[in-house]
Parts: structure tokens; sequence; C-alpha cells
């Protein structure tokens, strides 16, 4: 009698595997034990194969580039939805990240996440069943589950500049769920570009008030009451508490950029 071994692994289990991308490549089972191209990257430590120097480091890295500008050039108005992936479904956010890509793509939005689990995968969801582009912008990483299923375009990214660079490249705006480290990087990034005018200014919205309001209390009464920042910069982003709210305030936050581009009229 076989060992149970020679058999065909069930592709249900399969899809449990540890598994590591690498760009296009992905490894599985012990060949997933790899350092990630990003601790490459950063780590001082000299390293003398060419494959992990910075030179030809730079050639992936333009490769990443290139293939995200390539793939998203067509892409069209979008929205990029933050949150964390450790969201589930039946819960509150998970639920709400599901309306918010539906509602998204009624608005003829495509919806751009992390296309990892938890709220990504509720988005990207909400926004595939709707009829609409749900893109996924997945990223190496040492706990890396792949891109979720509802994922209709999806890259997948060694380096968190690169995929950084996309979701702010191509969204008109941000709807960010309650997150973890992730999310908060993601959040206070755009809200810098923005505030640098780094990027043409584009509505940030935070999702969840119980969740977001300790935190914005203590933006005003630390950062803001500690001169560390303008009173201006509490305007960078608003606070709801549902999807369609969430919608609303980034179709008011367009209008009014929109209106602001706007050429004067001549005076009568």
């Amino acid at each position: 009698m076989s060992n149970q071994q020679d058999f065909p692994l069930p592709s249900d289990l399969a899809a449990h595997l540890p598994a590591r991308h690498k760009g296009s490549v992905e490894l599985r089972r012990s060949q997933a034990d790899i350092p990630q191209a990003d601790q490459y990257l950063l780590d001082t430590r000299d390293r003398e194969d060419f494959t992990h120097t910075d030179p030809w480091r730079v050639l992936r890295i333009q490769s990443e580039f290139v293939e995200g500008f390539g793939t998203l050039a067509e892409l069209g108005p979008a929205i990029s939805v933050f949150g964390s992936a450790r969201t589930r479904p039946g819960t509150v956010h998970y639920d709400i990240a599901e309306q918010i890509g539906r509602l998204l793509v009624e608005q003829n939005f495509a919806v751009i996440t992390g296309g990892g689990p938890g709220s990504m995968e509720a988005a990207n969801k909400g926004a595939s069943e709707a009829g609409g582009l749900s893109v996924g912008l997945g990223i190496e990483l040492p706990f890396e589950q792949g891109l979720n299923d509802w994922v209709d375009l999806g890259i997948n990214f060694r380096y968190f500049f690169a995929r950084k660079t996309m979701f702010v490249k191509y969204a008109q705006g941000f709807i960010v769920l309650p997150g973890g480290l992730g999310t908060m990087d993601e959040l206070f990034e755009a809200m810098v570009l923005v505030q640098t005018q780094k990027v043409t200014s584009f509505p940030i919205v935070l999702v969840g008030s119980s969740f977001w309001s300790p935190l914005i209390d203590w933006v005003k009464s630390t950062l803001l009451g500690e001169g560390m920042i303008a009173e201006a910069d509490l305007d960078l982003v608003s606070v709801v508490d549902t999807a369609a709210e969430a919608v609303d305030h980034i179709m008011a936050g367009l209008s009014a950029r929109n209106g602001r581009r706007r050429p004067p009229t001549e005076s009568m």
C-alpha cells in the first residue's frame, strides 16, 4: 500500500502551505524561508554576492516601478482603501469595508487595496461583486498570505516604497478603516504628502469614530498643543462611522478640489 505522502496534496491544504512571493516568483515549504527584499536593501552589513549588491538591486526596483506604472496606467479613477488584515468576516468593520467597495464602484471608482485578507479582502469583495475593478497591491512579508480571491488585477511587490507609490499615484482619495501599524504608516504618509503638497490635495476619510477619536484627540492635544503641527493640519482628515458617509466625504472632497482647480471666470 502506498504511503499517503505519495498522493497529491489537496488543494485546500496546499493553500495554507508556507509561501513567499519574490516578485513574480512564488516559493513554498522550505523555499519560503528566505529574507525579504526590503531586509536585504536596508541591511547595512556587507554582502559580496552581486545579486545582493545595491547596483544590481536598483534594476529590480526599476522593474517594479515599470511593471506598476505599466499595469495601472489605464486604471481610471480609483480610491485606495486601507485597513487591518486581521479583521474577521462577519464583523462590523468587515461589513463596512465590503459596503465601501460596492459604493465606490457605484460612483465609478476602481478600488485599490493591499490585496490581503481582512478589511482589504472585504473592500475587494464589495467592488468585485458590484461589477467594478478590484485591485490588489501585494507585498512580500514573512507572514504573507497572498492576494485574496476577490482581486481582479493584482501586483506583488518586493519593496514597500514602490508599492506605496502606486497607492498614491493612482488614487484620488483614501479611505482608512481600523488597522494596525501598517495602516497607521499608510495613513500618516498620505497626510504628510498632502500637508507638504507633494501630491494634489485629496480627501482622506477615517471610518470608525470610536477607534480613531483617541488618536485625533492626541493629535489635537499633543501635536497641536506643542506646536508641532498647524491648526489647518487637523483638516487633512475626516472621521465618519458608515460606508455611505465615507463615500459621501470622498465625493465632496473631490468636488471641492475640482472646484479649486477651475480657472477664474472673467468679471462682468
